[in-house]
């Protein structure tokens, strides 16, 4: 499972001219479901997310976790993520899980988010979204539950 995770001011998910989640202070994050993975990958990146030291504390030095400043999430499946551009032009997507399965870890990781008392909002799978995004720093992270990167 693959996450991108973008520490914001606020953002929100518009799907057919309406907004279906809306965040203050916290992360974007875009979850990628890969082939094979399992309920285990689900709540791994949860807790790393959760507990990422990426928010300034009073001396500006990222040491605070989401848990600490009770930000929030707003949670995206973007299947994109699995994508494999090392041959040609065109992304191959056979990584990326079914959606059948996708969706049941994606809505595994937002229950294990939630468990932590954290407002989560999120997109609709499978939806075309626009996803707007007022990064903080910018800070950008690279996750995956099988540490490829």
């Amino acid at each position: 499972m693959r996450a991108v995770v973008q520490r914001v001011d606020n953002s929100e998910v518009i799907v057919d001219e309406k907004i279906k989640g809306s965040i203050n202070c916290g992360l974007a994050v875009f979850l990628g479901v890969e082939e094979g993975d399992t309920e285990e990958d689900s709540k791994y990146l949860a807790d790393k997310i959760i507990n990422l030291r990426i928010f300034e504390d009073e001396n500006d030095k990222m040491n605070l976790s989401l848990l600490d400043i009770k930000g929030e999430i707003l949670a995206v499946s973007q299947f994109t993520l699995l994508g494999d551009c090392r041959k040609g032009r065109r992304p191959n997507f056979m990584a990326a899980a079914k959606p059948e399965t996708a969706v049941e870890l994606y809505n595994k990781f937002i229950d294990y988010v939630r468990i932590n008392n954290i407002k989560v909002e999120t997109g609709v799978f499978q939806a075309h979204m626009t996803v707007k995004i007022i990064n903080n720093g910018p800070v950008t992270i690279l996750l995956d539950s099988r540490k490829n990167f």
